[in-house]
C-alpha cells in the first residue's frame, strides 16, 4: 500500500528546528569544538560550517516561531501504530498526520507499514491491523521521507507525544535520516494545564474527544486518531486563549507540554 498524502499544504508559519534547547545546544557545541579542531579536513571544515550555519538559521526560526498566535501556527498531528511499547523492542505499523492551522485541516498523511516482524495477537486486536493487511505495505525507509517532508515547517503534535517521538527518532536512525528536532507540543499534558478537573475523569484522547465532540472518535487506528487529536488541539487552544496565552513563547512557561 502507497502512502497517500493529500492537499499538502504549504509551508507558512511554523518552523521545522533542532528540537530542544539541550539538542540545540549540543548541535552548537559539536559544531564549535569541530571548528576548533587543529587538523580539520577542509572536507570536515565545510560539514562544520554548514552545521553551524543551519543552526543559526534553526534558532533565528525558533525565534520566530515563538512570537507566532497560536490560531497561526501550522501543526502537524501525529499518531502511530506499533507491535509493541517500546521503539527498542517494537516497530511501527501504521503512521499517520494531519496538517492544521487555526482549527482547519490542510492536508492528511497516512501509511501502513510492514514492520518485518508479526503482529503480536493483542496488538491486532486493539488496532485490527493483522500480518495479512501488512504483507503488501511498503517499509519504513519508503514512508518516512515522505512523512518528515509532509510535517516540514510545522510544530509537530501528538497525544502523549514521548511515545510516538520517541518511535520516530528511533526509526530515522533506522533509515540513516536526521531527526529534523521538531518543536513537539503534546496535547496530553495541554488538557492537564487547562482542563478543571471536574470536567473529564482523565485527559485520554478517547474522554477529550468525547468531551469537545471531536468530528472523528479515536479508534487504534493511526489517521483516526490523528484527525481526533487535531480537533482535541483546536479547542485546546481555543482555552489558552481565554487565558490570556497565545504564543509558543508563553507556553514555554510549560516545559512539560511544549519542547
Amino acid at each position: 500500500m502507497r502512502p497517500t498524502a493529500v492537499s499538502r499544504a504549504p509551508s507558512g508559519h511554523g518552523s521545522a528546528e533542532v528540537g530542544s534547547t539541550r539538542l540545540a545546544l549540543a548541535g552548537q557545541e559539536w559544531a564549535e569544538a569541530e571548528l576548533a579542531r587543529p587538523d580539520l579536513t577542509r572536507a570536515e571544515l565545510a560539514r562544520a560550517e554548514l552545521a553551524r550555519a543551519e543552526l543559526a538559521r534553526v534558532d533565528l526560526a525558533r525565534a520566530e516561531l515563538a512570537r507566532v498566535d497560536l490560531a497561526e501556527v501550522e501543526f502537524a498531528v501525529i499518531d502511530l501504530e506499533t507491535t509493541g511499547w517500546s521503539p527498542q523492542a517494537a516497530a511501527i505499523t501504521e503512521i499517520a498526520a494531519v496538517r492544521v492551522r487555526g482549527g482547519r485541516r490542510l492536508g492528511e498523511f497516512a501509511s501502513l507499514i510492514n514492520p518485518g516482524v508479526p503482529v503480536p495477537r493483542g496488538i491486532e486486536d486493539l488496532t485490527g491491523i493483522s500480518d495479512w493487511m501488512l504483507a503488501a505495505a511498503p517499509k519504513l525507509s519508503a514512508v518516512l521521507p515522505g512523512l518528515l517532508a509532509f510535517a516540514d515547517g510545522c510544530v509537530l503534535v501528538a497525544h502523549n507525544a514521548p511515545f510516538d517521538v520517541g518511535f520516530l527518532i528511533a526509526a530515522c536512525a533506522e533509515c540513516g535520516l536526521a531527526w529534523p528536532g521538531f518543536t513537539v507540543l503534546d496535547t496530553v499534558m495541554l488538557a492537564r494545564r487547562v482542563m478543571d478537573p471536574d470536567e473529564v475523569p482523565d485527559c485520554k484522547l478517547g474522554t477529550l474527544a468525547g468531551f469537545f465532540r471531536a468530528r472523528t472518535a479515536p479508534s487504534h487506528r493511526a489517521l483516526a486518531d490523528a484527525r481526533a487529536t487535531a480537533d482535541v488541539l483546536g479547542w485546546l487552544i481555543r482555552r489558552l486563549a481565554h487565558r490570556g496565552v497565545r504564543t509558543l513563547s508563553q507556553l514555554s512557561a510549560w516545559p512539560e507540554v511544549v519542547a
